[in-house]
């Protein structure tokens, strides 16, 4: 097969001067087409700022001009007591720690911690022969002045004899004037002997009643009813009674009547006496209370906390409660002065402190209000607002004073 040689292209003058304006007809349509479509762009997001311009200051507008639906309620004064709870603690209504009065050793002991006993039951028994022999040795010195007693009454008895005797024959001439003196002054001297004789016997029954209570605290004796919360000796001990030093041997707890401490802050302080009903609940025992009644106070504010040591005491008969347990105790406060009781949610907190609004005349007026007390769930206004008057409840967050609102009641 044979190829022929393309002719070539050839452009003369004429021909290069159409491409060339070709071209520059292209560049300008290109250049119009770009700018046409920028200013269409400019000119579609000028409108849709100005459209969302337009849809934002109506809604502002709207939002000025709307009239929000609020719920109320009436308040109402609040005269009755106030219930407060406090943390109490319990303690037992009497208790003490029972220490050796005599020194010897434990040869018996009849309890334990957790023994139940009663006022008067012997506890244990200290074996100290050391002082039943002195108290022998006092009893048998005492039986000594005694007769000493009885010689110096026969021996006071024949002074007083002789002297009168005596006193007649020198009378009568019978007798010298220095006998009759010497037989005076003996009897003196022998009713002087019969009243030191006697003061020796007073002082040495002393001895006695003292060794004897002594050796009577060779029994250790139950001072109350009650438990024991400790045990300190066993069979064997050695035990002491020096006043610095001695022995503790047992500690003994009443808690058939339980005292439950309170801390009673200020605010309450006047609002409760003595003899005011309490009930105690515990967190363990729930399904359970305990009454009692406000026995007791201090009579005055600790400086640090300010606050008044309360006790109330409570019946624990049936064991159920014990000594060192926590509990929860409730009271009713009486009140100086009536409050008002809002919910909390009426309440606005803001810079300005606290306030609540309330509606007058269809519109907000915010009211500054002091607190009386927090409860959670409502709060006691103490100034503020009155009897009567319409709260909002959870009002706007744009809520402001002359505000046009329509009230619902709640």
């Amino acid at each position: 097969m044979n190829y022929l040689p393309a002719e070539p292209k050839v452009y003369d003058h004429e021909g290069r001067k159409t491409g060339e304006r070709e071209r520059r007809r292209i560049a300008r349509a290109i250049g119009v087409g770009a700018i046409a479509t920028i200013a269409l762009l400019v000119g579609v997001g000028t409108w849709t700022h100005a459209s969302r311009k337009a849809i934002a200051e109506a809604v502002l507008e709207a939002r000025k001009n709307a009239v929000p639906n609020v719920r109320t309620i009436i308040v109402k004064e609040d005269t009755g007591p106030r219930t407060i709870e406090l943390p109490g603690n319990m303690a037992a209504f009497d208790s003490a720690t029972l220490f050796a009065r005599a020194t010897g050793y434990i040869a018996v002991r009849n309890v334990d911690i957790g023994s139940k006993v009663r006022k008067g039951d012997e506890l244990a028994l200290i074996a100290a022969p050391d002082l039943d022999q002195q108290l022998d040795q006092a009893k048998a010195q005492f039986v000594q002045l005694q007769a000493a007693v009885e010689q110096a009454q026969a021996n006071a008895d024949l002074g007083r004899v002789t002297n009168a005797r005596t006193s007649r024959l020198v009378d009568q001439g019978w007798a010298s004037k220095q006998q009759g003196d010497h037989d005076r002054l003996n009897s003196a001297s022998q009713t002087a002997a019969l009243a030191v004789a006697r003061a020796n016997v007073v002082a040495q029954q002393a001895v006695v009643n003292r060794l004897e209570q002594l050796t009577g605290f060779e029994k250790v004796i139950a001072p109350f009813d009650g438990i024991i919360t400790g045990r300190f000796i066993d069979v064997g001990s050695l035990v002491t009674a020096d006043a610095a030093t001695g022995t503790p041997l047992f500690s003994i707890a009443r808690t058939d009547v339980l005292r439950v401490q309170v801390y009673v802050p200020q605010t309450a302080f006047f609002g409760i006496k003595d003899g005011d009903h309490a009930t105690v609940v515990v967190p363990e025992l729930p399904d359970r209370s305990f009454e009692g009644k406000v026995a007791r106070n201090a009579r005055a504010l600790t400086s640090g906390t300010r606050t008044l040591l309360t006790e109330v005491d409570v019946d624990n008969k049936d064991g159920t409660l014990t000594a060192g347990l926590y509990g929860v105790v409730r009271f009713q406060i009486r009140r100086p002065n009536p409050v008002v009781l809002i919910p909390s949610r009426a309440v606005i907190f803001n810079k300005d402190g606290l306030s609540a609004a309330i509606i007058s005349n269809g519109r907000v007026e915010l009211r500054k209000i002091d607190l009386e007390a927090d409860n959670g769930a409502d709060v006691e206004v103490r100034a503020g607002l009155k009897p009567g008057y319409r709260v909002i409840l959870s009002p706007p967050a744009n809520v402001t004073d002359g505000m046009r609102v329509q009230a619902s009641m709640s």
